[in-house]
């Protein structure tokens, strides 16, 4: 069984804050504080669950680098006042999300699904890493 700890636990509440922040934000028609709060909960929750170390070492992979690029310019343009502009540059780091998902257990196992992975693919390209 894994081990949680309050910080984890905190981190998960967080990211789900963040996450839930970002998907109103969204739908209050790319509200730009909704937007810049859930960035800002969704990454400090981010570390808080896998530490500061591993959320560095995440988004700053060489191969990984032109979607973080694409994620932080994202969070800076929304947080500047231009919120649809900054989502839209943002989801340039879908691809990398994409590929981390494929690689969790049970989503992985749906991602991969031949349907499903064919629709990604296209989307995407295939296993494509940023």
């Amino acid at each position: 069984m894994l081990d949680v700890t309050d910080t984890q636990k905190i981190g998960i509440g967080v990211t789900a804050f963040g996450m839930f922040f970002l998907f109103l934000g969204m739908l209050m028609l790319f509200d730009k504080a909704l937007l810049a709060v859930g960035n800002i909960l969704f990454l400090s929750g981010i570390g808080m669950v896998i530490g500061l170390a591993r959320t560095y070492s995440f988004f700053f992979q060489r191969h990984k680098m032109k979607g973080t690029v694409c994620f932080f310019l994202g969070i800076v343009i929304v947080i500047f006042g231009w919120p649809v502009v900054g989502m839209v540059i943002e989801a340039g780091f879908l691809p990398v999300v994409i590929n981390f998902l494929r690689r969790v257990p049970i989503v992985g196992t749906f991602l991969n699904l031949p349907g499903i992975s064919g629709v990604i693919d296209r989307i995407i390209g295939p296993h494509s890493v940023i």
